[in-house]
Parts: C-alpha cells; structure tokens; sequence
C-alpha cells in the first residue's frame, strides 16, 4: 500500500498552519540542508535521485539547476510557476490551500541550493484561498525564522513575494511568465538565451512548478535512493494525479510515477458512471494527445506516454464515457485555444482562425 507523501498533511486538521506542519517534521529538511549540506552537495542530491520537472515538460531538475551560473554580476532568482491553467489541472491549488509550508520549505531549500536570495511565486488571481493561505504561511515562516536575514541562524538571506497573476493560459510558459512578472504583455521569449542564465530582469533565474518544489524537502529527508525506489528509473518519485470527468471518485491522488492509466482510472477513481463505458481518455490536460479505451494499460510517466504519441503534460486526466461526443470535445478544446492564443506563433494563431 503506498503511503501518501506529497499530500500527507491534507486531512489533518488545521494542515496549512504553522504549529501543524511543524508537528510532522516540517522545516527538518530545511534544518538539515543548511547544517549538513553545502548548496552543490543539495543540486547533487536532486541530481541523484532523478526528479523531473513536475510543470509538464520533465527536465532534470538538478541538472536545470546546475545550469545557474556559480558567479553572477546579477542577482539571482527562484520562481515558482503556481499559475496551473490547464483544463483539468488543480494539483497545485491544493497544495497551496492545505500545506503551503510544504511549498516554502522546498523554496528555501531550492533557493539556497542556487544561491537566490529572492523568490516570486507566480499565482492565478482567481486562487483567493490559496493566496491567503500563502500569505499567512509566509508571514509565520518569516516569524519563526525560516525566512528573512540569517535563516535558522546561517549566513542565508531568503524572501518569498506572490504574485498574482490575471488568468492568461500563455503565462504557464516560463519565459511569457518572466515578462508577465516584469510588467509587460506575457509572450513566450526565444531561446537561448536560457532563464538560467538570463530570466527575469536579464539575471539567473530557476523556474519550478509546485510540485516539483514539494518534492524538494523530502529528498533531503530521506535521500535520493529513497525517492527512486518509487516508479520506474527514468521517471521515479510520487506523483500526484488530477481525476476529472466521467468518473465515480474525481479527486486528487498521489501514487507512484508510471502506474497504468486504466488502475489510475479504473481501480483508483471507481470507473465511469454505472452503465457506461470510458471511451477516452486525456492523460496530462487537455494539451495532450487523447488515449483511447485500447491503450488504458500504458504507464502513467513520461517516457511511457511518449512513446504513445501523447504526454504526462499537468498529469490532469480527464475521462470521457461513451455519451460523449467526440466532434463537441475537439470543438471545445478549440475553443478554449483559440481564446488564449498569445498570437505570437504563426501556426497557433493563424491556424486557429
């Protein structure tokens, strides 16, 4: 039986306050990381335990880190990309409302590993819990000293600001993210340069999403061998799972990286509605290939839907039954693109019109 990890603290009562994350061992990572460890010694453990971006895209995080330059004319930044505007998605949402210390912790550490002083979190303004939540959680850490000057007594200065965001699909991208924060029109940037070397305000810049930032303290914790003993080599660690749609048990799940689409749907959600059967299936939002009832037996990572011809994306999975269809799905999915195309692309924005 696997044992929540990410969403530990999501029944217990008062979750996302202070003097109950600490009651479960929070901030021990962060203790930890900054007595033991030294900020290289930080990116190696991530390094070894192969956690990839949980955003969509599934880049080595420990190697995106290390691209950060060790000596920087300008400041450098961590941002976290709490935008989530993927039909389907609302992982992070969650997160953020019931354990955002969780959230901070792995800001801290990840921060120090990079050698940023200065974190945004990129938030959707139509999150209103979620913001009050972090802004309390933010305003306890800064009391108890895990945020501020000389964070549990090292030479570690970090502060975390939020942002807040106006809904716009195109601000998931990291770069349209980057110029949304700088105060411009959110459009995607070319690359190279990278954001590692040249992000926001033109410095070093690191942008996480929020699970993979959660991931962050308990890797410290209990080390990188302990975080790929779950799921397969090349995608391991827990991995948290939007259900949606036709089925009985829609929620949030987090079990191992790569389990089978049809458990995930079938087994763990309950299956479609009584008298019904699942016709297909969205596997990471509505930005990935569609997977139909055939090829439910395929692994839920990101290797195993690639090589399928669809992708892990948000991991928002939507189920669609046999009363739906198919032409009305495609037209809304449309819809939906066509209203938050940026323009910039020439494929997007002329082929949508």
């Amino acid at each position: 039986m696997f044992e929540p990890v990410l969403l530990r603290n999501m029944d217990v009562p008062d979750g996302h306050l202070l003097s109950s994350y600490e009651a479960g061992g929070g901030y021990q990572a962060l203790a930890k990381a900054l007595r033991e460890h030294t900020p290289d010694e930080i990116i190696d453990l991530v390094k070894q335990s192969n956690l990839r971006g949980r955003g969509g895209a599934g880049f080595p995080t420990g190697l995106k880190w290390s691209f950060v330059p060790k000596r920087a004319d300008k400041p450098k930044y961590l941002c976290c990309n709490a935008d989530e505007g993927e039909p389907g998605t609302f992982k992070d949402r969650i997160i953020m409302e019931r354990d955002p210390h969780q959230l901070i912790e792995g800001m801290v550490i990840s921060a120090y590993a990079i050698g940023a002083e200065t974190a945004y979190v990129y938030i959707r303004g139509e999150y209103v819990l979620a913001i009050h939540r972090l802004k309390q959680a933010i305003a306890e850490a800064h009391a108890k000293g895990y945020l501020g000057t000389r964070i549990l007594g090292s030479d570690f200065n970090f502060v975390v600001h939020i942002h807040c965001g106006a809904g716009a699909y195109i601000c998931g991208e990291e770069t349209a993210m980057l110029d949304s924060l700088e105060g411009k029109r959110a459009q995607p940037r070319l690359k190279p340069p990278f954001p590692a070397v040249a992000g926001l305000y033109a410095s070093p810049t690191v942008i996480n999403n929020v699970e993979t930032l959660v991931c962050v303290p308990h890797i410290v914790a209990r080390g990188p061998d302990w975080f790929r003993s779950i799921g397969p080599d090349k995608s391991p660690g827990p991995k948290l799972y939007c259900l949606s749609g036709h089925v009985r048990n829609p929620g949030l799940y987090e079990l191992p990286m790569g389990i089978s689409l049809r458990e995930l749907v079938e087994d763990r959600a309950g299956g479609p509605p009584p008298g019904r059967r699942i016709k297909a299936v969205i596997p990471g939002g509505v930005s990935a290939p569609l997977i139909p009832e055939r090829g439910l037996d395929v692994g839920m990572d990101f290797d195993s839907l690639a090589a399928v011809g669809s992708m892990l994306g948000s991991a928002g999975v939507i189920v669609i039954d046999d009363s739906t269809c198919m032409v009305k799905v495609a037209t809304r999915i449309i819809e939906f693109f066509h209203h938050e195309s940026c323009g910039k692309c020439t494929p997007c924005r002329e082929g949508l019109n």
